[in-house]
């Protein structure tokens, strides 16, 4: 059977469409069983319209009442049973209530632990490792904790930095690996093949 599939997202669902297109493709055992966005207008539910799955905007904002706001996400996730949760470019923090431990995984485009934490998304990575100089940035798959960019990490790959680059240029070759990553990522934990213990992630 088909592992359910939350999606969490904020804005274009660029990762939502590439799940879509991967499980069409037979390359996926998985199936999408709702997309929720933290914000009404994001595009990701239109896509997720588009392919007729549920797809929910919250009616609380996070800044303004945080408690509700999660109560919310975890209320729709559980009515469709959902499995494993997806964030594809969710923007607010995630209280993670106990049987959902180890079941959100989120990508990150840099290797953990540089480069990530609070503030740090998109091209403000990519800023930030050009303006340190560093040779070899890279993508982590890992799981969600109640901190920003703290879970065990489930997979991880290097990408190149060349001195020609720009934040965009770079963004481009991190992007492309981590469309192959996450796909990998979710596709291992429906074959049942992530194993965790403690901060340690074994693939079998």
């Amino acid at each position: 059977m088909a592992l359910k599939i939350a999606v969490l997202l904020s804005g274009n669902g660029t990762t939502l469409q590439n799940l879509i297109d991967k499980q069409a493709a037979g390359m996926l055992d998985a199936s999408i069983v709702c997309v929720i966005s933290s914000r009404p207008d994001a595009f990701g539910l239109e896509r997720a319209r588009k392919h007729d799955i549920p797809a929910f905007a919250t009616q609380h904002k996070f800044r303004e009442n945080p408690e509700a706001f999660n109560e919310e996400i975890w209320s729709t996730i559980r009515e469709h049973k959902a499995e494993l949760v997806v964030l594809a470019g969710f923007m607010c923090l995630l209280q993670i209530p106990k049987d959902y431990t180890n079941k959100i995984i989120n990508i990150h485009p840099s290797l953990i632990p540089a480069f990530c934490g609070k503030g740090m998304y998109g091209d403000k990575v990519h800023q930030a490792v050009l303006d340190y100089g560093v040779k070899v940035t890279g993508v982590t798959v890992h799981f969600v904790d109640n901190e920003y960019d703290q879970g065990p990490i489930i997979l991880q790959e290097a990408v190149p930095v060349f001195d020609a680059d720009t934040p965009e240029l770079l963004a481009e070759r991190v992007q492309a690996k981590e469309r192959e990553m996450y796909m990998r990522a979710v596709q291992l934990f429906a074959k049942g093949r992530v194993q965790v213990d403690g901060r340690k992630v074994k693939i079998t």
